[in-house]
């Protein structure tokens, strides 16, 4: 597991973790996290219903929650996965699937979970937008 040092990279620590258990809640298992090569990272990748998926985690720390569903800048977490994040994301899903000998056959896809943590860290809201063309 990596080491984070910093406050943005404890905190995205954090949401990768509530989204870990977000999806096994909700009946994905976790094959890895923080798949990393040297053109990118792939910080989840988890299975449901013989379906592959490789998740990308935006975490951000707000005021309160209850504000989350009224304020639009809130909500553009999930855009900030920018076209050079999503050029990186195919490469590195394409090498992932090369080196684990995955068949043709198996259906996979991107995902993003959007991770909005309370300041104090005491409640979390966690939005997942799923199978994104890549």
């Amino acid at each position: 597991m990596k080491q984070f040092t910093s406050k943005t990279q404890k905190i995205g620590e954090i949401g990768e973790s509530l989204a870990c258990k977000f999806l096994v809640k909700h009946g994905f298992s976790i094959i890895e996290r923080n798949h990393t090569r040297k053109w990118g990272e792939i910080d989840i990748i988890a299975e449901k219903s013989s379906v592959l998926h490789f998740v990308e985690v935006k975490t951000v720390s707000c005021e309160t929650i209850d504000k989350i569903g009224n304020d639009p800048k809130y909500m553009q977490v999930i855009q900030n996965v920018h076209t050079k994040k999503v050029s990186r994301m195919k490469k590195i899903i394409q090498t992932y699937l090369l080196e684990n000998n995955v068949s043709h056959e198996t259906k996979w896809q991107f995902d993003i979970i959007a991770v909005h943590l309370e300041k104090d860290h005491n409640r979390a809201k966690i939005t997942i937008l799923e199978n994104i063309i890549l």
